[in-house]
């Protein structure tokens, strides 16, 4: 080994190793994490950390979840992939859950979040086409600016964020953009009858934690069956007791026409995404119209299964409303002129820093690290706190004090 090389830290030649090799898609935090556990990280030298992302909210179970883990390794053990050429033994039983848990009639299974929703969409434009009766390919869909539902050509077609459009069209048609959190716009587009689906994230996470106006949710699913449109809600972060209820839409009594899935629907162990609906829109796919090889495989239908069931049993969703309320109290009383806002719901909240040359939100999250606890930038100025759903109130206050000192010091 090069005496260069020996010199560095084993974080440093890690980080040296996924530069030269990796495509440079990431721009991660300096740390290079080997072990978890619960709502603690470990790095290569061992310095342990408070996870304050839960990788986009995909364990919110905590890492490493015992209940989730065995079921892994004992199914990882039996038998792994079929593919749907052929039945399983444990799919049936996996649909008849999670249909069940959300109140569905059917399920269709996928891997990431990304092919969920555009699962979801091609869902909406077949239910469009052969229930509504749109005219063959005139179906559109409406979407909201600063949304995040993924990076598929498809997806960044309809996105307003120009690091994931720039460089890759020609785009898809058939979207029409209005503003977040604005019924009056919403309305106006519904007046198109070719409009078969309404896409929308309950609060826009990647955005920076944009939390709409109360009554939002319910006044848009009210236009949307007054104009007879799905209601198509991707709960791929802030679903599964991330915003202190089982699903964002709860909060406003929502049951979405098509729900979408994914992220901690695993635990964080393994891709596992899905889509629900009633038949009157899931009858609309026929077999060879859509699938994946690895979608409802044995691992990620017994992965799934435990990871909702921890979900209930550990009343997670309790824990995330209660504790949410905590850290955002405690965070409002942050005595510092950079402080602009803090805002979320459940565990799933922003800070946000007014913006200063000198002074990122990226640097702040550096501070943090060093104090072992990590968060990640989104939008340049803003700070997404979401730990595990299984921190204690104590380890909160923890957190919370933490935040404060770097904050107030910088």
């Amino acid at each position: 080994m090069p005496v260069m090389e020996a010199t560095k830290t084993k974080s440093e030649q890690l980080i040296a190793l996924e530069d030269k090799y990796g495509a440079h898609n990431y721009h991660p935090l300096p740390v290079v994490l080997d072990r978890g556990e619960g709502v603690f990280v470990w790095d290569v030298e061992g310095k342990k950390y408070y996870d304050f992302l839960s990788a986009y909210s995909a364990v919110n179970q905590g890492h490493c979840h015992p209940k989730i883990t065995n079921v892994f390794i004992e199914q990882a053990k039996k038998l792994a992939l079929t593919s749907r050429a052929f039945y399983n033994s444990t799919l049936g039983e996996y649909e008849k859950f999670i249909t069940n848990y959300f109140g569905y009639d059917k399920v269709l299974p996928m891997n990431s979040g990304a092919e969920a929703v555009e699962t979801a969409i091609k869902m909406a434009r077949k239910w469009g086409y052969e229930k509504k009766g749109v005219a063959e390919n005139q179906a559109k869909i409406v979407v909201c600016a600063g949304n995040f539902h993924g990076r598929t050509v498809n997806i960044i077609s309809f996105s307003t964020d120009n690091d994931s459009r720039q460089n890759f069209g020609p785009f898809n048609s058939g979207y029409i953009t209005i503003p977040y959190n604005d019924t009056n716009a919403l309305a106006e587009a519904l007046k198109d009858e070719t409009i078969v689906g309404f896409l929308v994230e309950p609060i826009q996470g990647e955005a920076g934690v944009m939390v709409p106006t109360e009554g939002y949710l319910k006044t848009c699913f009210e236009l949307c069956k007054k104009h007879n449109v799905l209601f198509m809600a991707d709960e791929i972060q802030t679903g599964l007791s991330r915003s202190g209820r089982l699903l964002a839409c709860d909060w406003e009594n929502v049951h979405a026409d098509i729900l979408i899935l994914g992220k901690a629907l695993s635990g964080g162990m393994y891709p596992v995404s899905a889509v629900l609906a009633n038949d009157e829109v899931m009858m609309c796919i026929k077999p060879g119209q859509h699938g994946s090889t690895y979608g409802g495989n044995p691992i990620a239908a017994k992965v799934a299964v435990a990871a909702l069931e921890v979900l209930r049993d550990e009343k997670l969703s309790e824990r995330a409303d209660y504790l949410g309320t905590i850290l955002r109290e405690e965070l409002r009383k942050i005595k510092s002129p950079l402080v602009k806002e803090v805002r979320g719901k459940g565990l799933l909240n922003a800070l946000e820093i007014h913006e200063h040359p000198d002074k990122q939100a990226w640097d702040l999250c550096l501070r943090l690290a060093d104090k072992g606890l990590l968060a990640k930038p989104t939008h340049g100025n803003i700070i997404r706190f979401a730990p595990p759903l299984v921190i204690t109130e104590e380890q909160i206050k923890d957190c919370a004090r933490i935040i404060t000192e770097v904050v107030e010091a910088f």
